[in-house]
């Protein structure tokens, strides 16, 4: 079924169609050529409204009815007529529709039908082709994929299959899809790129992970060191409200809490305070706490699982056996 036909198409009846002032508000000023044929614009009039600097080409076949920059909404709206009344918006584009990532300046992302011809047209606009298109379309204003659909494009976007994984756990850590719900995105539409790692992700997101730190905590501090898993995201009560800290080895005969600080949104007073509130129940707790960022885990793992070490050892964990390290630093 057609996505994004609205006004698209010249067989509208003339009498369905809105007002060509109500077009271009709908549309930010933005009409492609079948629209302009449409509502009665010749070729001529075309070319004397864009030598004239009325108008401007954005794209092949669409313009702007106003000279100067384009807005983000305008430059959307160029993209979708771009690419026909089927495209719609996806991968980073899709997902600053839907908040999960702030808009930055760059290309919008569009999907097509598989075997549209419309291409990437830089800077403006990067097209992608799907044949399950009328599948992941959200009932949205503009068109886009559904969220799950473009956490999974952003996922086998990636350079590596770790940055996947990476993408999968950030991306469900900022929303409120499950788990169970991305599974299923997974299992009907296979991934051909990544699809170990995506399917990593998941099972680590199910594991209590939520931040591509954490993965990096697990992988190469716990796990790269021979030190015990702790337990994620373990529900702590600070002023009569429910927290959450990101490791704890209580499990492990040790009350220790590693905090992983990798979020901007610490920075903010609000946020600073809680923390602060947070380290002061963990002190009358009388629980040691270890706070570390990116620059520690990803620079500084081998230093990071020493003392993590040593603090679990003082605090009462037994380790079992000879220590155990994969990590490639510590062999060097």
């Amino acid at each position: 079924m057609p996505i994004n036909r609205r006004w698209s198409e010249d067989s509208i009846p003339p009498g369905q169609r809105p007002s060509w002032p109500v077009l271009l508000a709908e549309q930010h000023g933005i009409v492609s050529r079948r629209q302009l044929h449409a509502y009665g614009h010749t070729m001529s009039d075309i070319r004397a409204n864009l030598s004239g600097g009325r108008w401007q080409r954005v794209l092949p076949r669409v313009y702007s009815t106003f000279t100067g920059g384009l807005s983000r909404s305008a430059k959307i709206r160029a993209a979708l007529l771009y690419g026909s009344g089927y495209a719609i918006l996806s991968h980073r584009t899709a997902a600053e529709e839907w908040r999960i990532l702030p808009v930055v300046e760059g290309p919008v992302e569009i999907t097509v039908p598989y075997t549209f011809s419309a291409i990437s047209q830089a800077p403006l606009v990067i097209v992608h082709r799907s044949r399950a298109l009328p599948h992941i379309a959200a009932g949205t204003n503009p068109p886009r994929t559904r969220v799950t659909d473009t956490i999974l494009d952003l996922a086998t976007a990636q350079r590596t299959p770790r940055q996947a994984t990476n993408t999968i756990v950030d991306l469900l850590g900022r929303t409120r899809i499950s788990v169970a719900a991305m599974e299923a995105c997974v299992l009907i539409r296979p991934p051909f790129r990544f699809r170990p790692a995506i399917r990593y992700g998941l099972a680590l997101v199910g594991g209590g992970l939520m931040s591509a730190l954490e993965v990096a905590y697990k992988e190469d501090v716990e796990d790269g060191h021979g030190l015990p898993c702790g337990n994620r995201q373990t529900p702590v009560e600070v002023d009569g409200k429910r927290l959450w800290e990101d490791v704890t080895y209580d499990a492990q005969g040790a009350a220790v809490t590693v905090r992983l600080d990798g979020r901007a949104t610490h920075a903010t007073p609000g946020v600073a305070f809680r923390d602060r509130r947070r380290d002061n129940a963990a002190e009358l707790a009388g629980r040691a706490r270890l706070v570390y960022g990116w620059q520690d885990v990803r620079n500084s793992p081998c230093q990071v699982a020493d003392e993590v070490r040593t603090i679990l050892i003082r605090e009462g964990w037994e380790p079992a056996g000879a220590r155990e390290t994969t990590c490639r630093r510590c062999r060097e």
